[in-house]
């Protein structure tokens, strides 16, 4: 997963680390922006993909489990924090499959100049 890079930007480092297929959403401003990779020997599902996050189902070729894969830019302010739980919550319903979800967050701490990074990944 890359985040806050245009789709220009996000082919050119598919390309470099040789990821044959990727998913991309364009950044606004500086807000958002997703690329997701994966080489041959995959098969992905698009699920859903928005301005926040790409969802799709993975499918190792040679093994029998398909899991979920949900990636998404995490928000800074804690007031916004509630409509991405709430998109997990929707994202989860009716899939039993095993999931795996990944967000980065960026954002200023409380009125500085240091800029905080998280990224959290979380699996079932």
């Amino acid at each position: 997963m890359e985040t806050n890079v245009n789709r220009k930007l996000m082919e050119k480092i598919r390309r470099k680390y040789i990821f044959e297929q990727g998913i991309g959403v364009n950044a606004e401003g500086t807000k958002g922006g997703l690329s997701l990779g994966w080489r041959d020997g995959m098969n992905l599902t698009l699920k859903s993909c928005l301005k926040l996050h790409i969802d799709v189902e993975v499918e190792e070729i040679g093994e029998l489990i398909v899991w979920r894969f949900t990636g998404f830019y995490g928000a800074p302010m804690e007031n916004e924090r509630k409509d991405l739980w709430n998109l997990l919550r929707h994202l989860k319903r009716g899939c039993n499959k095993p999931w795996l979800w990944y967000t980065l967050e960026r954002g200023r701490l409380a009125g500085n100049n240091i800029r905080e990074r998280l990224e959290r990944g979380v699996a079932n």
